[in-house]
């Protein structure tokens, strides 16, 4: 009887063994397989969230356009054209530095001076545009024509930059300049556009400083541009460059 006892407490002791044995290496799989799920996760997030150095000196030149525009603004209304007529020179002559960095120095290029550089032209051009206007330099559906055109591709813009955010799509990446997930190409007939905008726009602020408002010449200038506004955004819907989906980098993992 004894016996029997001591091999049904053997027997249990086995099983009990047994059963500890079993959960450790459950435990010990489970803990493998969630160190995996980490390792994968983290190779995925770095994939997907592709960084790139966005201080460089044309993408600060850009930025200067734009913090510059509201104080061409601000001169316009207060009728200071001659100070405006200089500040707008220094802006034109920054969008051609920052284009010739870009393009020589291919370190200082970015996916967003792609955009950036757009955006700052258009956010310059109108208003530029609707304070000479306000001021009765300029044609009011002239500058109707312009504001929408740049407002409608502002849009499709910020459309494809949402689509092509790859997910979680939160407002921190959307937001985040950092993140490049599309680059722009602007079209021939826009950047002939914005020359043509810019040409009007020097030539309506020199206009009272040497006295030839309401010239002919800037009558020409007025429907040229609103032709070229039209032009350049048909060849934005029509062209099949107009922007690039970047692909998501690959790394090698060992």
């Amino acid at each position: 009887m004894c016996q029997g006892r001591l091999c049904v407490i053997e027997s249990e002791n086995r099983y009990r063994h047994c059963i500890a044995k079993e959960r450790a290496i459950r435990r010990k799989t489970w803990r493998t397989r969630i160190l995996q799920d980490i390792k994968h996760t983290r190779r995925k997030v770095e994939e997907i969230i592709e960084k790139e150095n966005i201080w460089t000196i044309p993408n600060l030149l850009c930025m200067g356009r734009i913090v510059t525009s509201p104080f061409l603004s601000y001169l316009i209304l207060s009728q200071d054209y001659q100070i405006a007529l200089w500040l707008l020179a220094f802006a034109g002559v920054s969008d051609l530095a920052d284009g010739w960095i870009a393009r020589t120095w291919t370190s200082q290029a970015s996916k967003l001076g792609s955009f950036l550089d757009p955006v700052a032209d258009k956010l310059l051009v109108g208003t530029l545009f609707l304070s000479l206007a306000w001021v009765g330099l300029i044609p009011v559906p002239l500058t109707c024509l312009v504001v929408t055109r740049d407002i409608a591709l502002v849009t499709a813009a910020s459309y494809i930059r949402y689509r092509s955010l790859p997910p979680p799509k939160t407002l921190a990446r959307y937001f985040d300049p950092t993140h490049a997930t599309v680059q722009l190409a602007p079209t021939l007939a826009s950047k002939l556009n914005t020359g043509v905008q810019l040409s009007l726009v020097a030539g309506t602020l020199a206009a009272p400083i040497y006295h030839f408002v309401d010239h002919p010449i800037l009558q020409y200038l007025c429907y040229i541009t609103a032709f070229t506004t039209v032009a350049g955004g048909i060849s934005y819907l029509l062209s099949k460059d107009t922007y690039k989906l970047l692909r998501r980098r690959k790394k090698n993992t060992p």
